[in-house]
């Protein structure tokens, strides 16, 4: 569905019906096809309105999907890693989340990495009951002086799960990629999140050039550049509905890269 098509809902007939750039359609709107096309729109307009801006996480600011958070909190379960790394810190509340996580599964830490932590943030970080699983860097994450502090701070604790969100331009994401797959231990994931920005081209808060210059780009080209990593996202653990893979609600496509060898 491209945003230039003409979408009619009929709650009446139970129905969508979508005309403009190719054949026009009419599909159940109770059916995953339905689902699909109104969740895109969902998606989309609510980006625009920053509904993700209205979620804390233990009385800090996420900025998170919570679709994403849930899907994530699986992966963290699963994998149970022994050091989360994570670029980008803004409030703390994805730190704080993942440190929450590790404390309920008994074994983790997290290492929050920005080019710029306030004071306000780094404080109200410091002072917050999950404070001792989280160790903050500041300065580039692609520094070779961050990538030494990393990897000392990890030392040989394994597994290791990295989460990117801090600069999200193309070139930015794929030198992240390349410096923390060497970190990513075989069987966890590096997470190059807000690809949903590549759909976000024609919306007003949007930009063109998110067509390519996106992170779910960049993580698709590195899948296909290192053999090591696979765009693999993260399976069902429960699911009785209809949806699969391509029904998610989420603000991070082509995130997941597993690390297979």
């Amino acid at each position: 569905m491209q945003r230039t098509d003409q979408i009619t809902v009929d709650a009446a007939a139970r129905t969508i019906t979508v005309r403009g750039t190719g054949p026009e359609r009419t599909v159940p709107l109770y059916s995953p096809e339905g689902f699909a096309i109104i969740s895109d729109l969902y998606v989309t307009v609510g980006w625009d309105q920053k509904y993700s801006y209205g979620f804390t996480w233990l009385g800090r600011p996420i900025i998170q999907l919570p679709d994403d958070m849930v899907r994530l909190q699986e992966i963290i379960y699963a994998v149970k890693p022994a050091v989360i790394v994570e670029t980008g810190v803004a409030h703390g509340g994805s730190l704080i989340y993942s440190a929450s996580l590790c404390r309920m599964i008994g074994r983790g830490r997290v290492i929050g990495i920005d080019v710029e932590i306030r004071p306000h943030n780094r404080a109200a970080i410091e002072q917050h009951a999950e404070a001792d699983r989280i160790s903050l860097i500041e300065g580039d994450s692609v520094g070779p002086a961050v990538l030494a502090k990393v990897r000392a701070e990890i030392g040989s604790d394994a597994p290791v799960l990295v989460i990117l969100d801090s600069n999200h331009s193309y070139a930015h994401v794929m030198a992240e990629l390349r410096s923390y797959g060497d970190l990513v231990t075989p069987g966890s994931y590096i997470v190059a999140t807000d690809g949903v920005m590549r759909s976000l081209t024609d919306v007003p808060r949007g930009n063109a050039d998110w067509a390519k210059d996106n992170p779910a780009h960049a993580a698709e080209d590195f899948a296909k550049a290192d053999a090591r990593f696979e765009l693999s996202p993260p399976p069902f653990v429960f699911n009785e509905s209809p949806l699969r893979d391509a029904n998610l609600v989420t603000h991070w496509p082509s995130a997941y890269l597993r690390r297979v060898a």
